[in-house]
C-alpha cells in the first residue's frame, strides 16, 4: 500500500482505504455531479494517483455503486418503519413501492443508481443473484407473515425478483403525465396485489383442507 498522498495519513488497512475513496468519491459528487465527476477528481481528492485508486476499485461506477449502497440500509430502515401496522401482504408491498418511487429519487445516495441504471441495482444489475437476495432479506423484514400468506422462504427471492423489474421500470420509465401516490396505488392494488392475495387464500384453502381430513 502506498505510504504517498492521503494527505500524508496513509490508510493502515485494506478496508480503510476503500471507504476513503468512497467518501472521497461522494464529496466530489457532491461538488460536481456524478456525470462529471471522474477517476481524476476521486484521486486528486485523495492526493494519490489514478493507479493507487484502481488497486482497490477497477471502475468509477463500481466506487459509486459503494456510495449509494451505504446510503441503502438507512432508507430501508424508513421504509420499514413506514410500513409497521400494514399485515396484508399485497398491501405491504404495494405502499412499499409506492414509497420506493416517492423517496428513491429524492435520496441523493440512491439516486445516484438511476443516474447509472445500465449497470447497478436499478438496471441489469437487478436482476443479479446478490440484488434478488438482498431485496429478499428485506421482504423479511416487512411486518407481514409470508408463511401465512403462502410465501414461504423459498419463494421470497421470486417475488423480491418481481419487485425489483418492477421498481426499476416504475423508476427509469415513468408514467406521463406522472401518477401521483393515489393513482399509483390505484395501479398497484389493481394488477399486483391481486397475486398475493391469490397466493394467500391458496394457503388458507390448502391449510383448512388439511385440517378437515380425518385423523387415523
Amino acid at each position: 500500500m502506498g505510504h504517498h498522498g492521503w494527505g500524508g495519513r496513509p490508510p493502515a488497512s485494506e478496508a480503510e482505504a476503500r471507504q476513503r475513496i468512497i467518501d472521497a468519491t461522494a464529496r466530489c459528487i457532491d461538488r460536481h455531479g456524478v456525470t462529471k465527476t471522474t477517476l481524476s477528481d476521486v484521486a486528486g481528492e485523495l492526493g494519490v494517483t489514478r493507479q493507487t485508486v484502481y488497486r482497490h476499485f477497477g471502475r468509477l461506477s463500481d466506487i459509486i455503486g459503494e456510495v449509494a449502497a451505504q446510503g441503502a440500509e438507512s432508507f430501508v430502515d424508513l421504509m420499514i418503519a413506514h410500513l409497521q401496522g400494514i399485515t396484508g401482504p399485497g398491501e405491504a408491498v404495494v405502499e412499499g413501492l409506492v414509497f420506493c418511487v416517492r423517496t428513491i429519487p429524492t435520496e441523493p445516495r440512491l439516486s445516484l443508481l438511476l443516474q447509472l441504471a445500465d449497470t447497478t441495482a436499478f438496471g441489469r444489475g437487478a436482476t443479479t443473484r446478490d440484488t434478488i437476495a438482498y431485496g429478499a432479506k428485506v421482504l423479511q423484514r416487512f411486518p407481514v407473515d409470508w408463511d401465512t400468506a403462502g410465501i414461504g422462504p423459498a419463494d421470497l427471492d421470486g417475488l423480491a425478483e418481481i419487485i425489483m423489474r418492477l421498481l426499476t421500470s416504475l423508476l427509469q420509465h415513468p408514467s406521463e403525465p406522472p401518477q401521483d401516490d393515489a393513482q399509483l396505488r390505484t395501479f398497484l392494488n389493481r394488477w399486483l396485489a391481486p397475486a398475493l392475495s391469490s397466493a394467500a387464500a391458496a394457503a388458507a384453502g390448502a391449510g383448512a383442507g388439511a385440517a378437515a381430513q380425518p385423523q387415523p
